[in-house]
């Protein structure tokens, strides 16, 4: 974390390109921490606020596109591959591929306030195969609101940003496994139904 904030106070606009982009394919970097410090660096006037905006939503995007682009090369081989594991058809593959490209494009901008599903939800879109413009659409517009509420928020809070970024990581840590619960939890009792009614 204060590694984080040294690049940052260094290197200001690079380092919070990269450091978000580094964040949203996986790496264990506070995202929302940082970027209410950044926020807070710009209400001090040490860092312009658009220019800071544009850095965060830049390496977001950036970030989610390297994701989205794993998932098209590489999702399509592995996932079916899941298929007799968790004893889902061939079929039942196709019909959750066409709900994902159906309904996932709005989950883009959900998933990036909820750590774990930002960093797998564009894998698992583009192994859906949807196409990259409707991806850029949602998730780039996601990756402005997220990295604009945080930066505001450690904007408008000013000095007070210490104890509510700890407050913050906290809370999203929190939604994030209760998120990941409610998804694992969602998709075995689908797929239990499904094996109930086949049998």
């Amino acid at each position: 974390m204060e590694t984080a904030f040294v690049w940052i106070h260094e290197y200001e606009y690079p380092a919070i390109f990269l450091l978000l982009m580094l964040g949203i394919v996986g790496l264990p970097i506070p995202d929302e921490t940082l970027l209410v410090f950044v926020g807070y660096l710009s209400f001090k006037g040490d860092l312009s606020a658009p220019l800071s905006l544009v850095s965060a939503a830049s390496g977001s995007g950036c970030g989610i596109t390297v994701s989205y682009i794993l998932g098209r090369l590489f999702g399509s081989r592995v996932i079916p591959k899941l298929g007799p594991l968790l004893h889902l058809s061939e079929t039942q593959f196709v019909t959750a591929q066409r709900r994902v490209n159906q309904w996932g494009k709005y989950a883009l901008v959900v998933a990036y306030f909820v750590p774990g599903l930002r960093h797998l939800g564009a894998i698992a879109i583009g192994a859906s195969g949807l196409r990259y413009s409707t991806f850029a659409t949602f998730a780039y517009s996601g990756a402005i609101i997220w990295s604009g509420t945080f930066l505001a928020v450690g904007y408008f809070l000013g000095e007070e940003w210490v104890a509510a970024s700890t407050r913050l990581n906290q809370t999203f840590k929190w939604i994030g496994i209760g998120a990941v619960v409610i998804v694992v939890g969602v998709t075995v009792l689908v797929m239990l139904r499904r094996r109930r009614y086949e049998s």
